[in-house]
């Protein structure tokens, strides 16, 4: 397995996305199964788990807890958390306020069963909170010794040069992958320059990319894919062009499948740290082997440049999935 650092400690450059676990938005996950997924993470090499309390509000901290005491080393892991928002009837909505981020960290520490966090990040800015003002109690939860590293998610780099201005910033989480490049433009090269660990969310861009998607497939209902525009026709055909094309392309010139050709994607663009990657079964990891210790030379990508270009001719980005500013 690839590692990296964050904020001098070693991780692996494929996280374990957790969203899924919560059970709320990605179909049921047993618990049993959630917390199978997260030793098998560790078993394959992965030491990085990605989680949020709005994930199945709070369930999927809980289950890497359990996964946490079931291994029985916590050194072994690398938790990154989040923080900054709430849910209620109406929907979900940012909430950076001080009395909020506090009760937070203290819940999260609950669920997770630690009295640390390894890397605690702001989920979404808050345009009704000072960017600076959430800054310092971040850096306030270090020196308490509740938060090893902070980073931050969703942030421009605007927002992160006015955190760096008062603490320290470990990372930065965009959303990123073969057919999300927003990132490009801006964070990346910020990211890159300032020596922030940029950890990709959504790395195979909401499981279009992972290869079990097929043409005319139908979601459940709460499944957070009824609500993305690249999910429905005629986008939904687009895209679904591109992945065969890419799969194609990839079996052919790699031998392998389109998921491991899109994390290796995801990792060989400058300035990327970690992908992360969400799972619901071990097996489902199994790939991950797949994507280490080879590279993508120029003419592929460009090749790959060219297969998403000819195919989706109405782009998006995951925009949708934006919180709500709280009234």
């Amino acid at each position: 397995m690839e590692t990296t650092t964050i904020a001098g400690r070693p991780v692996t450059r494929i996280g374990l996305g957790t969203w899924a676990m919560g059970g709320t938005e990605w179909g049921a996950v047993s618990a049993e199964q959630a917390v199978a997924t997260c030793l098998g993470a560790l078993d394959r090499g992965i030491n990085l788990i990605d989680t949020a309390p709005i994930y199945g509000h709070g369930r999927a901290e809980e289950l890497v807890g359990r996964a946490m005491r079931a291994h029985g080393r916590r050194q072994d892991f690398y938790i990154a958390t989040k923080c900054g928002l709430e849910w209620n009837e109406r929907g979900v909505f940012t909430n950076a306020t001080l009395a909020r981020l506090r009760q937070e960290l203290e819940a999260s520490l609950r669920r997770l069963g630690t009295d640390y966090v390894d890397l605690y990040q702001v989920h979404w800015p808050d345009p009704l909170v000072p960017v600076a003002e959430t800054a310092a109690l971040m850096d306030a939860f270090v020196r308490d010794g509740k938060v090893r590293a902070v980073g931050v998610s969703n942030f421009s780099v605007a927002q992160m040069n006015e955190f760096r201005a008062v603490a320290p910033l470990a990372s930065s989480q965009p959303p990123y992958n073969l057919f999300e490049r927003a990132a490009d433009a801006e964070i990346l090269p910020w990211c890159a320059a300032h020596g922030v660990a940029a950890i990709t969310w959504s790395s195979l861009c909401r499981s279009l990319l992972g290869g079990r998607v097929r043409r005319g497939m139908h979601f459940d209902p709460g499944d957070i894919r009824r609500a993305d525009p690249k999910f429905q026709e005629p986008r939904f055909g687009q895209y679904m062009t591109a992945v065969e094309r890419l799969d194609a392309f990839a079996r052919a010139r790699y031998d392998k499948s389109v998921l491991e050709l899109a994390v290796r994607w995801v990792l060989d663009q400058p300035g990327v740290s970690v992908a992360l990657w969400g799972s619901k079964r071990p097996e489902q990891l199994d790939a991950a082997r797949g994507a280490m210790d080879w590279r993508l030379d120029a003419e592929a990508m460009a090749e790959i440049d060219r297969i998403v270009a000819a195919a989706v001719a109405d782009p998006l980005g995951p925009e949708y999935l934006t919180p709500g500013v709280r009234a």
